[in-house]
């Protein structure tokens, strides 16, 4: 009975331990995406703006 008992504890420690590194690696990629796409608007602001002093 105690061995079943510890066995469960375990089984929801590492479901737990899991779900957190999932959740973890989830938000990494969305800041990462996040990041991609800000550098992709500043790389584009940047060519606008060279567009316009050459056009001057």
């Amino acid at each position: 009975m105690i061995m079943d008992m510890m066995m469960l504890v375990l089984m929801v420690m590492m479901m737990v331990v899991l779900v957190k590194i999932t959740t973890m690696m989830i938000i990494g990629v969305l800041i990462i995406d996040v990041m991609m796409m800000m550098m992709m608007m500043m790389m584009m602001m940047m060519m606008m703006m060279m567009m316009m002093m050459m056009m001057r």
